[in-house]
């Protein structure tokens, strides 16, 4: 086949990146076929480890090291990349007149970043391994008594490049799904600053009527907060600061947020009440997203479990662990392709990693 490349006078030991187009036309690209590419970056982001995905390709008879497999399953996460921002993936389902549950949240993974300073011994670069936030989203359609529908597969990203990017993601994708459509669209989420400062901006970029959206706090999160302000009090036995915080939870679900907040003033005194304040500004700055009652009535959900559930299955099971460290551009491959494996929808991932313009653009 006719190798392509750019123009120019070739110099004697530089390579010049080129590409066949009759190979990439078929959906050969890195030297594998479509089939192999996909089962390598399965396995990357089903298993463990890349060790582990190598040894289940060894025992169907492909003899691959490590090395290979990282660029096979990275690349591909890459191109999969490349095609969701061109624009040209779209969606089979519909919101069309559903009931549209929203939420991002924040994990941790630790990163190998540059250290200043002489190399090892055996010349290796130093390099610290840093705290670092990977945010994730997660949409889903929930049904009249406020299941999660089974027909519809959620849509799950994750990536490390800040709040301003995950919430472009979001917004990209609930452009996709004709979001404007949906009967209902709730955002729910902990009380997180980055998170409460966006929604509001996104709901007007997407151009959403007020009656259809819904911002909730996450009703266990403003309980932990109900529970930190009880273990304040030094002079309550432990009963009586598990009935006090049952008691104002109690009256949070009947939608009396007043009371919790009067409540929470009359015991601000004493040595801790510096403290205490704090959680007591805490209600009084969302209490227009408390609104636990009125949701319960329309059986939408009060908890943000379901992003928990994802960041847990998404992140800490696959790029958290003792002594592992991540080169950023590793982790956003891996997050784009297990985000995908678990919110079901490989086959979608399959296609845009294929795609003929991500192809010719990589």
């Amino acid at each position: 086949m006719t190798y392509y490349r750019r123009k120019g006078q070739r110099r004697a030991g530089t390579r010049y990146a080129g590409v066949y187009a009759g190979l990439v036309l078929l959906g050969i690209y890195d030297r594998c076929t479509p089939a192999l590419a996909a089962e390598v970056s399965l396995l990357a982001a089903m298993l463990g480890s890349l060790d582990e995905a190598r040894d289940v390709l060894a025992d169907r008879g492909v003899d691959l090291d490590s090395k290979t497999m990282r660029l096979i399953a990275y690349r591909y996460a890459a191109r999969a990349r490349l095609d969701h921002q061109i624009e040209t993936t779209t969606f089979e389902e519909t919101v069309a007149g559903r009931r549209v549950v929203i939420s991002s949240d924040g994990g941790r993974i630790r990163l190998r970043e540059a250290k200043r300073g002489p190399k090892t011994k055996k010349g290796r670069r130093r390099y610290t391994g840093a705290w670092r936030e990977p945010k994730v989203l997660i949409i889903y359609v929930v049904d009249a008594e406020g299941k999660r529908e089974a027909s519809f597969a959620p849509v799950i990203d994750a990536t490390l490049k800040g709040p301003d990017a995950v919430f472009a993601l979001l917004r990209t994708y609930l452009q996709r799904l004709s979001i404007t459509q949906a009967d209902q669209v709730l955002f729910v989420a902990d009380g997180a600053p980055w998170i409460g400062k966006r929604v509001p901006l996104l709901v007007q970029a997407l151009g959403l009527a007020a009656q259809q959206v819904h911002e909730l706090l996450d009703l266990y999160h403003a309980v932990q907060h109900l529970a930190q302000v009880a273990a304040l009090r030094n002079d309550w036995s432990a009963k009586a600061r598990s009935r006090w915080r049952t008691q104002q939870r109690r009256l949070l679900l009947r939608g009396q947020l007043e009371q919790v907040i009067a409540a929470l003033r009359d015991i601000c005194r004493g040595r801790n009440s510096k403290a205490m304040r704090t959680h007591r500004d805490y209600f009084i700055k969302h209490q227009s997203r408390m609104a636990y009652a009125q949701l319960m009535a329309m059986k939408l959900p009060i908890g943000s479990g379901a992003i928990e559930s994802t960041v847990r299955r998404v992140v800490n099971l696959r790029l958290k662990g003792p002594s592992l460290f991540w080169c950023r551009a590793s982790a956003e491959a891996i997050l784009l392709l297990r985000s995908y494996y678990k919110a079901g929808r490989w086959k979608m991932l399959k296609h845009m990693a294929t795609s003929h313009l991500a192809l010719l653009e990589t």
